[in-house]
């Protein structure tokens, strides 16, 4: 099972490969949105923004997000390690219900190209 830190390390690597993408992942992500990830195997939450291109984590927390984020992540922090580390798909994950993606239609539609 994956820690904390792992996790951690997971979204700020992932971070960085939406902040050096080019074409239309660069674009899909530029968003300006409050985000979550519930990382569900950890009961712990992630809490930040995703601004131009990059994710700022700001704070985590056990238990559910406390609050709705436009963008809200679910899955478990193996899951989180493999798909930042190439092993595991996102599209292939979410279609089997292994993460959940949660955001107005807008942003879906946006998103998409990042799976």
């Amino acid at each position: 099972m994956a820690t904390m830190a792992e996790c951690r390390t997971a979204l700020d690597e992932l971070s960085g490969n939406l902040a050096s993408a080019d074409g239309d992942v660069r674009a899909a992500a530029a968003l300006n949105r409050s985000l979550s990830c519930h990382i569900t195997d950890l009961d712990a939450t992630f809490t930040g923004r995703l601004e131009n291109g990059r994710i700022m984590v700001l704070d985590s927390h056990q238990g559910p997000p406390r609050e709705k984020a436009e963008i809200r992540l679910a899955m478990t922090g193996d899951d989180l390690v493999a798909m930042v580390g190439g092993e595991l798909r996102f599209a292939k994950a979410w279609a089997a219900g292994r993460v959940r993606l949660e955001a107005g239609f807008r942003d879906l539609l946006r998103l998409r190209s990042l799976l």
